[in-house]
């Protein structure tokens, strides 16, 4: 999620995503999230926020996390919700892969907007 492709999200859009869908909801909703970032779905899936919490917010290498803030906002929401994570392919003309990066861009453009 470098952004080498023309319409690719980067991680702080996908979190931005996330985080607005999850806030908008009542407490205690099961939630099928979408994601193409197999960071993002590792971080949950293998608990690695755990670990960071933990380690005050350093990776395995001592290296402060990058996107802290949202991280920590995630986690707060997923906390709220029964979330399920769903992995979609990639950077690909996939149709489920373009919708996700579709919401993720139109979540980012109206946090800008305000």
């Amino acid at each position: 999620m470098r952004g080498a492709a023309p319409h690719t999200t980067n991680q702080r859009m996908e979190l931005t995503a996330a985080i607005e869908g999850l806030a908008a909801l009542e407490t205690g909703r099961r939630v099928w999230l979408y994601t193409d970032s197999s960071y993002v779905m590792n971080c949950f899936r293998d608990r690695w926020f755990v670990r960071w919490e933990a380690n005050g917010w350093l990776g395995a290498g001592r290296q402060a996390i990058a996107n802290r803030d949202l991280w920590q906002r995630l986690i707060a929401e997923t906390r709220r919700h029964d979330v399920r994570w769903h992995k979609v392919k990639g950077h690909s003309g996939d149709v489920l892969n373009e919708r996700v990066d579709a919401l993720a861009r139109e979540a980012i453009s109206t946090l800008v907007s305000r």
